[in-house]
């Protein structure tokens, strides 16, 4: 029988470390928590080293991801993607910003090609990044795909302000730890 649903579920410690009261006001606090979750995802070996978070023009938490596609056997269930689909149920919106709010996303590193793609139409205004793909490649095993060759240029064009480069040292600091690890998430 064809399964009918699909089920993906984030891990139970994400409560312990997001705090929806706080306002998250700058760049380095969002990235910050991405980089925190993606830390906390490698060391209770829930997924890969990935974490992300949507804000809302306030800085709270609208959602969170970590990478959970060996967990949940699910080529998809990148940071980013579980970030952007949990917002999006609870804002019952596929497009985030289409009733006219403004909405962040903060990774923890450069999104690969599948949530890059993603990115362009989850209705996002701002892409916070903390390491590069080619930090990703050199650090871990992961293969980050293809990307338009000005891919800034791309999201700015529709909209989306890009800045990187956010706390690089410390998302470095954790693809190094989980690739040392020889996980292979």
């Amino acid at each position: 029988m064809l399964s009918l649903q699909i089920h993906l579920t984030l891990p139970p410690w994400i409560g312990d470390v997001v705090d929806e009261r706080k306002r998250y006001v700058t760049d380095e606090e969002r990235v910050g928590l991405a980089i925190e979750l993606s830390r906390r995802n490698i060391e209770h070996g829930q997924g890969g080293p990935f974490g992300a978070a949507v804000f809302n023009a306030d800085g709270r938490v609208v959602s969170v991801g970590v990478n959970r596609v060996v967990p949940q056997t699910c080529s998809v269930a990148h940071a980013e993607m579980m970030a952007y689909m949990t917002a999006q149920q609870r804002l019952a919106a596929f497009r985030l910003n289409q009733d006219g709010g403004s909405y962040t996303l903060a990774t923890s590193a450069q999104p690969c090609c599948q949530c890059y793609g993603a990115t362009v139409w989850a209705g996002v205004d701002e892409l916070l990044i903390g390491a590069r793909a080619a930090d990703v490649e050199e650090l871990t095993e992961f293969d980050e795909g293809p990307l338009p060759a000005d891919w800034v240029g791309e999201l700015e064009q529709r909209g989306i302000a890009v800045r990187r480069d956010i706390l690089r040292d410390e998302a470095r600091t954790v693809l190094a730890a989980y690739g040392q690890t020889g996980q292979h998430y």
